[in-house]
């Protein structure tokens, strides 16, 4: 097997931890970032262990000049093969009904979508040129439908399927592929503080296990679990009022984190 480049933020929890920990196993060498030192640490010493020559950087992905030098230091000596917009944040309404916390509504925006921005556009030039490359983005099934319990989460997702849908067609024909991920319920610390079922919950490595089988076939969309996907899409057939009805009985999604100061 040929080894690659592969760039993952978001890298020292959930999904992102899954994926690098797989990749590791398969002896390529990873470029890994997250905002919190001892787990991203952690993770990277034991794709370390694993085989893998591991590189991980403490960095925030909404701080756009800091990825793009990040990435483009890399990009001069490890051109990238397989660059992995994951890193996201989850929350609610921040608490009870009509009391909406927007200060976390904007840092999930600015997480989920400019960091995806600024995680794909600092590696497309090189990928351009050498025609050659793909990008995955890590979006959601909460992207299918506009979800009242976690509407910043949902919009977020919703913009990232979009423009990653459309950013697939304008690379085609530079050689340069896209794949969308839109994944359901995942064990991992973000869902933890979810106190509501979960239906179909998969664990971290079996996503990993589909994401990269997908990435691999380059499949522009990578959405599961299957009866996930079919229950959300037979939502979206409901007319607008009956679904606004029905989901008003449904419960709220905590906040996974504060918003920053």
């Amino acid at each position: 097997m040929t080894s690659l480049n592969i760039l993952i933020t978001g890298a020292s929890s959930g999904i992102g931890e899954a994926l690098a920990t797989h990749y590791a196993q398969q002896g390529h060498t990873l470029f890994l970032s997250g905002r919190n030192p001892e787990r991203l640490d952690r993770v990277t010493r034991t794709c370390c262990k694993l085989g893998s020559t591991c590189n991980g950087q403490v960095i925030d992905v909404r701080d756009r000049k800091a990825m793009e030098r990040w990435i483009n230091n890399i990009q001069q000596a490890n051109p990238l093969d397989l660059v992995i917009a994951n890193a996201g944040i989850s929350g609610g309404t921040g608490g009870e009904s009509g009391n909406r916390d927007f200060g976390l509504d904007i840092e999930i925006f600015d997480t989920n979508l400019n960091g995806v921005l600024n995680t794909i556009h600092p590696a497309l030039p090189t990928m351009i040129q050498a025609q050659k490359g793909q990008i995955a983005i890590i979006s959601s099934i909460a992207s299918l439908v506009p979800l009242p319990g976690a509407p910043a989460y949902s919009a977020s997702k919703a913009a990232v399927r979009f423009y990653g849908e459309a950013l697939a067609a304008k690379l085609k024909s530079s050689g340069i592929s896209v794949s969308v991920i839109c994944p359901g319920f995942i064990q991992s610390r973000m869902t933890q503080a979810n106190d509501f079922p979960m239906p179909f919950i998969i664990s971290a490595s079996r996503a990993a296990q589909i994401i990269s089988r997908g990435i691999e076939c380059r499949k522009i969309r990578i959405d599961f679990p299957l009866p996930m996907v079919v229950a959300m899409k037979l939502v979206n057939l409901i007319p607008s009022a009956f679904r606004r009805d029905i989901f008003s009985q449904l419960p709220e999604k905590h906040s996974h984190k504060k918003p920053l100061p």
